[in-house]
């Protein structure tokens, strides 16, 4: 009788125990390689359903609007991860679960997005520069922000079409700080950013990638993966670090509050978090990976990439994208349709 007993609890227990081995990832288009996915799926025998997203704003709205929604680990970037942390959506981390965490780059850990890492796992970062074309602009002829307001790049500049970048790109020319609030900044920003307008040969769009490996663009504002990938297919081209402040931005992994498959999430972060598969993203999507470990069994061709391994020299003067609060965001953004409006 018992062991009939034990074959039908195993018999109802069996949807359960399926119903475990599942794991809901939203992350950003194009940041992990299916051979990667592939291999978690392998050793743990956790089906990954994997969705992507285009933006943080599009993640953001989606987990707010609906709070139960099915994901269990997310990829914001570090002001939304501030955002989300302290509007109570995110759960938090236990360190005992994530033993690969050691591996991680100090210099990007204990942030002012998330003091002591308690919510968040960076995943993938990188900095926004510009790229040039040295067949062009030889190298030296372009080393700060300020220079692209000269008048030898009139209709030349592929300009980003993210608020924070560009509102960053104008903050720095002007001395100020890319997370500035002040009302009064944020206007000379857009109206530095305005008296650019006539340089801006278009604002990035999907193909702007292939735009530079065709030439068809010389110089630009660009996140490093973009530039890395257009580099790799066109040598013409090189990155530049401007020296009157770089932009950093890291993406992280996180858990939201009301994830279903919680033992899933750590057992993938930790996965991503194992030097080898850190790896195997890096070089599989052209991002610089903040798991030095990881960075140590890279080739050294990579690892004396300056845009993959940047030095401290190119990091000089850099800032982390931080949060901005709503009433300033609305600020930012009546500007952002303002300017391209003209």
């Amino acid at each position: 009788m018992r062991k009939w007993a034990s074959i039908l609890l195993c018999f109802f227990m069996l949807p359960v125990l399926a119903a475990r081995q599942v794991l809901n990832v939203y992350n950003w288009s194009g940041y992990i390689p299916q051979n990667v996915i592939a291999l978690f799926q392998k050793e743990t025998g956790i089906k990954l359903n994997y969705s992507t997203f285009q933006n943080n704003q599009v993640l953001y709205t989606k987990l707010k609007t609906d709070p139960n929604s099915s994901y269990d680990v997310v990829v914001p970037t570090s002001y939304v991860v501030e955002q989300m942390r302290e509007e109570g959506m995110l759960s938090k981390l236990d360190k005992r679960q994530l033993p690969n965490f050691k591996y991680l780059n100090t210099v990007l850990l204990n942030k002012s997005y998330d003091p002591g890492n308690n919510y968040s796992v960076p995943y993938l970062w990188g900095t926004t520069g510009i790229i040039v074309n040295r067949t062009v602009y030889p190298p030296g002829t372009i080393t700060h922000w300020t220079d692209l307001w000269q008048p030898r790049f009139k209709n030349k500049i592929i300009g980003s079409n993210t608020t924070r970048d560009m509102f960053g790109v104008a903050f720095k020319a002007l001395g100020y700080s890319i997370n500035d609030t002040d009302p009064q900044h944020i206007k000379e920003a857009y109206l530095k950013l305005r008296a650019l307008l006539p340089n801006i040969l278009s604002f990035e769009a999907d193909g702007a990638q292939q735009t530079y490996v065709n030439e068809d663009a010389n110089v630009g504002i660009v996140n490093s993966g973009d530039a890395n990938m257009v580099i790799q297919e066109n040598s013409n081209y090189y990155y530049v670090y401007p020296k009157d402040g770089v932009l950093i931005w890291v993406d992280n992994l996180v858990i939201p509050k009301n994830a279903a498959h919680i033992e899933n999430a750590y057992k993938f972060i930790n996965f991503v978090l194992r030097p080898d598969v850190a790896k195997m993203i890096s070089e599989g999507v052209g991002y610089s990976s903040p798991n030095m470990a990881a960075v140590r069994l890279m080739s050294r061709a990579t690892q004396n990439n300056s845009i993959i391994s940047p030095s401290a020299q190119d990091l000089k003067n850099t800032e982390i994208e931080g949060f901005i609060d709503k009433s300033t965001l609305r600020i930012y953004l009546k500007y952002w349709e303002m300017l391209k409006l003209n």
